[in-house]
């Protein structure tokens, strides 16, 4: 699913980094110090990182080589380098991160708990250990448009939406998590971006390009269902009177402080 850095963008890669400026403001990392950032993708957190946070080193890690090749085109700077791996098993050494972060991924690492174990043994003494997820049950509007149409056409999908399919993009479950893992000082914070689209078709072509769970559902459908969905999503949308379409995207940020004995 995840390999086309592309349509990754255009699809919600445009807004992470909206959300990543806020991210990186809010956790207050001191100069100089060495990032990990896991599940980089196409380098949105880590742009950030490099541009305002001034580290000493960042590692980007990502599983999927398509999304290192666009963050390795976008992202130029002797301060990073990128390395394809598993959020569950990082290429590390033990204590070597002053911040770890995560950006938009890790709902979708399988045993996330394990990650974040990862995370603990990869941070140094007073590390910080955050991370970001779109609200996608209630906050995250293009997409609850989308799937609430998808439910009305076709109920056998529901379980597809990822509301329901991701019960960590909620706040009490991310505080839970790394409560659970020893970190202290835990904190939630929801992060709110405008999403502007020109058009409806600004819209909706990123819903083609196979990337994410909505758009792979689009492009499993037939031409004629497509369209059945299009018209429908297109229906209930908010079109302005100049064929705009303003939304808002909400993410759950945690935070949290690593020790080692």
């Amino acid at each position: 699913m995840w390999a086309d850095g592309a349509a990754y963008e255009a699809y919600v890669g445009r807004w992470s980094r909206r959300v990543a400026a806020q991210f990186v403001g809010w956790l207050a990392v001191a100069p100089g110090r060495r990032w990990l950032d896991v599940g980089c993708g196409t380098g949105a957190l880590t742009a950030q990182i490099l541009a305002t946070a001034d580290p000493s080193e960042v590692i980007g890690v990502d599983a999927s080589e398509g999304f290192l090749a666009s963050a390795r085109a976008q992202v130029e700077d002797r301060r990073v380098t990128f390395h394809q791996a598993d959020a569950r098993s990082l290429p590390v050494p033990d204590h070597h991160c002053d911040a770890i972060v995560s950006g938009l991924a890790i709902n979708f690492v399988p045993e996330p708990e394990r990650a974040l174990a990862e995370f603990v043994r990869v941070a140094a003494g007073g590390a910080m250990v955050a991370a970001y997820v779109w609200d996608y049950a209630e906050g995250m509007a293009m997409m609850r448009y989308f799937w609430d149409a998808v439910a009305q056409l076709d109920p056998a999908a529901a379980e597809l939406d990822e509301g329901p399919r991701f019960p960590l993009c909620r706040p009490d479950a991310l505080r839970d998590l790394w409560i659970a893992t020893s970190i202290a000082e835990v904190s939630v914070q929801a992060i709110e971006i405008p999403t502007l689209f020109d058009s409806f078709e600004d819209y909706w072509r990123p819903f083609l390009g196979g990337q994410g769970p909505g758009p792979a559902y689009t492009m499993s459908l037939s031409p004629e269902h497509r369209e059945a969905l299009r018209d429908l999503v297109r229906s209930r949308l908010p079109v302005g009177a100049d064929g705009t379409v303003a939304l808002s995207a909400r993410a759950w940020a945690v935070r949290g402080i690593a020790g080692h004995a």
